[in-house]
């Protein structure tokens, strides 16, 4: 493992952050975020680190404290206040009392924060309290963990990386584990780290250099002890092409994705929807085609610390039927069944350790291994399935060195499991407020523009998962930068054209291969043209009709097809227009085939409902931007109508405010949010025609 320390770039953190936490904190926090950048070290909020350091109490009298990482911070975006202060002293002395559960560790924890509105710090805080050193880093390093969780680990442990390493057994962070740590120091006060079994290994130095550098020193060392004996790689039986696996991902990801979708009583939102996040790569291939690959993935994790995102074991569909769709999606259907069944059963089975005020989880996996494709990985966003996958990327490649070497695979028994994966302040790092367009995922045509723009941006401030399309281009893809800096994975930019059945069909498969699926289509693409109809060019006519009647057809066939495979509803809306109640010269082409795509929409609602696809309109008069975007429709329309009626671009902004009977400004905010009343499901509404209009009584429907 390469050593990350740079003193360039240490001294520039140190002059970064030192005027407001001093030196010793700032090294602190420059090397903990060198750990948390290193996926074998640590993943998404995983590790610790603390200093043993002093500070001054309100009256200005020095304490000894330990700043340690508070719960739920993520070492790699790690700063200096996410290393709260505790006394010291307090801490250390928690070890005299017997086992404390983990409410009171953390209430005495609160009580002795020199900050009382800190966040709370780690369970771990009082073992980083008596070890010694000032420095302390805890890493759950991959190779350290593959030889940990094999049949005789300890020796294995101990031959890698040597004497000066005390090993300790599996216990949970806590208080018993901190006893345990500071009595095994005090008999090996010559050591200088310690490796806890299927859990990591942890570091300590006067420095935050010499504990960061003895951290990549026990690890290279343990991967250089793997590698010496990987004298049995994994073999596939079968070898999957990359290519093949992909392809397969698009027909089978909105089938699982519905199958994992739980039940949520609601009629209105009748499901909890999952967001999913592939693995298909050339060694998670390998790993499920290979003979043993299915003992091995239906082990434990190679982490208690992995439970809460991954379920203690994956979901595994044994040869996949994939020349059969409607074989695998029963396929699918059974090997989950199974998976709920046997979860439940485990509940069952420790029912009596579930702590009060704890319900269990939903039965379902979150993660589902097929032979020929890799893992699907599931959470209730986009992040929490990355989370899952990168763990699921992280469990398989340690369970290939295991194996590598001949060894057997070796994790916590399941009443540790158990304890862990059901232990309160676990489901505290999952509380999260849950948005209103939670687990959605969007797909919005005609993105880039003014109306579309605003439509992704209102879509994803309530939790929607964004699918912007557009036709290829600087527009789509500075609308993607933008929104996704702001979102961070909740969008990606899809090039699509509406008018090209090809593009539609590729543009939901590249959703599925994304996010799973899609189960809200906002079709808002379309063109104008200005012509009276006695100078109508009759292929200007059809280029409209290409994108806004050919295309909102195409679109509407390929939703009704998507989501009726995904099986757990769905809505469209269609940015429809005034023009349709009320139309006006020189706007015919416009007004005809918008027409005619609103009539298909009133049709796909009656054909959809049975499949409990909501299908309604929402009818804009004159957007002319959205923020910077301007309309493209008003860039072709718009000279038209200042000439005839003698105004600049101002005037005509508000010659159509003042037409209307609220005197009102239509903004791009105003159609979103109709957009959004639809698809919140409010009211269990479909076929309807919501104006946004500022009231136009000719613009009426009827």
């Amino acid at each position: 493992m390469e050593n990350r320390w740079s003193q360039e770039a240490a001294a520039a953190f140190v002059a970064r952050c030192a005027g407001r936490c001093g030196e010793d904190l700032a090294l602190r926090t420059y090397a903990s975020r060198l750990l948390g950048a290193e996926p074998a070290l640590v993943l998404h909020g995983g590790g610790n680190t603390s200093l043993k350091g002093e500070a001054r109490d309100v009256f200005g009298a020095p304490q000894e404290v330990l700043f340690v990482k508070a719960s739920g911070h993520d070492l790699a975006a790690i700063e200096p206040e996410g290393h709260v202060a505790v006394e010291l002293g307090p801490l250390r002395r928690l070890c005299e009392l017997p086992d404390l559960g983990d409410e009171a560790v953390q209430g005495e924890m609160r009580r002795r924060l020199l900050d009382p509105r800190a966040a709370t710090p780690s369970i771990e805080a009082p073992v980083h309290a008596v070890l010694p050193g000032r420095y302390v880093d805890h890493t759950h390093a991959d190779a350290v963990l593959a030889l940990t969780n094999q049949q005789g680990g300890e020796a294995r442990v101990r031959e890698a990386l040597g004497d000066a390493v005390i090993v300790l057994p599996y216990v949970a962070a806590g208080v018993r584990l901190a006893r345990q740590a500071a009595d095994a120091c005090r008999s090996r006060p010559a050591a200088r780290a310690m490796v806890w079994m299927r859990h990591g290994v942890v570091t300590w130095g006067e420095s935050a250099r010499e504990s960061y550098d003895l951290m990549i020193e026990l690890v290279s060392r343990a991967e250089a002890y793997l590698a010496a004996r990987a004298t049995r790689p994994l073999r596939p039986a079968t070898s999957t092409a990359l290519d093949e696996a992909r392809a397969r991902l698009a027909r089978v990801a909105p089938l699982a994705r519905g199958l994992l979708a739980a039940r949520s009583g609601d009629p209105d939102r009748p499901f909890r929807r999952v967001v999913l996040r592939p693995l298909v790569s050339r060694e998670a291939l390998d790993f499920v085609d290979a003979d043993a690959g299915r003992t091995l993935a239906l082990s434990p994790p190679l982490t208690a610390d992995h439970l809460i995102r991954t379920r203690p074991l994956p979901a595994w569909v044994e040869r996949p039927a994939w020349g059969d769709e409607a074989r695998l999606r029963e396929q699918l259907g059974e090997a989950l069944s199974a998976y709920a069944a046997e979860y439940q059963a485990y509940v069952r089975r420790h029912a009596a350790r579930l702590p009060p005020g704890v319900e269990p989880f939903d039965p379902l996996p979150r993660v589902v291994l097929l032979p020929g494709l890799g893992a699907l990985c599931a959470g209730r966003d986009a992040r929490a399935a990355r989370i899952a996958r990168d763990i699921t990327a992280q469990t398989l490649a340690a369970k290939t060195r295991i194996a590598a070497m001949g060894a057997a695979y070796q994790g916590l028994d399941e009443a540790q499991l158990f304890e862990m994966e059901y232990r309160p302040l676990q489901h505290a790092k999952l509380e999260r407020g849950e948005p209103l367009l939670a687990g959605q995922v969007a797909l919005v045509t005609g993105a880039a523009g003014a109306i579309g723009s605003g439509i992704c941006e209102r879509l994803l401030e309530h939790g929607a998962h964004l699918a912007a399309t557009d036709l290829p281009g600087p527009a789509l893809d500075a609308l993607a930068a933008e929104l996704g800096e702001r979102f961070p994975d909740r969008v990606t930019g899809v090039p699509l054209d509406v008018a090209d059945p090809a593009s539609v069909a590729a543009g939901f498969d590249a959703v599925s291969c994304t996010w799973g699926g899609v189960d809200a289509l906002v079709i808002n693409a379309g063109l104008a043209h200005v012509a009276s109809l006695a100078e109508m060019d009759v292929e200007a006519f059809r280029r409209l009709e290409r994108v806004n009647t050919d295309g909102t057809l195409l679109l509407l066939r390929e939703a009704a097809r998507h989501l009726q495979r995904q099986g757990t509803g769905g809505d469209v809306v269609l940015v429809s227009t005034k023009n349709v109640f009320a139309p006006g010269a020189r706007f015919g082409a416009y007004s005809a085939t918008k027409a005619a795509a609103h009539q298909l929409a009133r049709i796909a609602s009656l054909e959809l409902a049975e499949h409990d696809v909501r299908v309604n309109m929402v009818a804009p008069d004159a957007v002319f931007s959205h923020g910077a975007r301007r309309s493209g429709l008003w860039a072709e329309v718009g000279p038209d109508r200042m000439k005839a009626r003698g105004l600049d671009a101002a005037g005509l902004e508000e010659y159509y405010r003042g037409r209307n009977l609220l005197k009102a400004r239509i903004r791009a905010g105003h159609v979103a949010n109709a957009v959004l009343f639809f698809l919140s499901r409010a009211t269990p509404t479909t076929g309807a025609t919501l104006p946004v209009d500022g009231g136009l009584p000719d613009a009426t429907p009827r």
